[in-house]
């Protein structure tokens, strides 16, 4: 390859690795033309899958501070650049691999960080973005609609909750003291009765004395 080719080249997979939010180093040893066509297809929504040069890619990766891909460019060798969702691209890498064995995942970058192939099929694991979003919208909207409810509930019916609940208050609370007898009289004073009032001597004279005489 001319050197203005191998330059061409050169910062054309350094500016792939720049604009990627992650890259999954693959071997394809084996693998038919018509195979690695149909793995580029199934994953063109979400990456860009390329085959390189092993020399070439690893002045590129140097050039974008990709360090994941040391040691690791070795054989026939394709990189899928990923600039979509990074979950939905693991698992097409995932399930072509498990339907052609000849496909190996050898290692990635995520972000700026290294993954093993072990953590791209864990990665692949994943619920994707999509999915996410759709149980949060689901979420949301269950929530919007309970708050409907509650807004668009009868106006009695709240009241007749409020009434209960002061009627249910009301039975717990402790019954009031009964108020004692003598709070209740008037009091007397004791010099309202005269003490003269009724006479001793009255008393002496009520007493009946005996009529009979005697003869003596």
């Amino acid at each position: 390859m001319a050197t203005a080719a191998k330059s061409a080249a050169i910062a054309e997979l350094t500016e792939n690795f720049r604009r990627s939010g992650a890259a999954v180093l693959t071997e394809y040893r084996g693998l038919t033309v018509k195979q690695l066509t149909q793995l580029r297809t199934s994953m063109r929504d979400h990456a860009t899958y390329a085959v390189v040069k092993n020399t070439l890619t690893e002045i590129a990766a140097k050039e974008a501070g990709v360090t994941a891909f040391d040691g690791q460019l070795a054989g026939p060798s394709a990189i899928a650049f990923i600039t979509g969702d990074p979950v939905e691209a693991a698992k097409t890498l995932r399930d072509f691999a498990k339907a052609n064995p000849l496909l190996v995942i050898k290692s990635g970058v995520l972000d700026g960080k290294p993954l093993t192939a072990d953590e791209i099929r864990k990665l692949a694991d994943l619920e994707s973005r999509e999915v996410l979003l759709a149980k949060l919208a689901g979420a949301m909207q269950a929530s919007l609609a309970k708050a409907v409810y509650l807004f668009a509930a009868p106006l009695s019916k709240a009241a007749r909750t409020v009434d209960a609940l002061r009627a249910q208050r009301a039975e717990s609370a402790p019954a009031p003291a009964a108020p004692a007898a003598e709070a209740v009289q008037d009091e007397v004073p004791q010099d309202a009765v005269p003490q003269d009032a009724v006479p001793a001597d009255a008393v002496a004279d009520a007493t009946p004395q005996d009529s009979s005489t005697d003869d003596a």
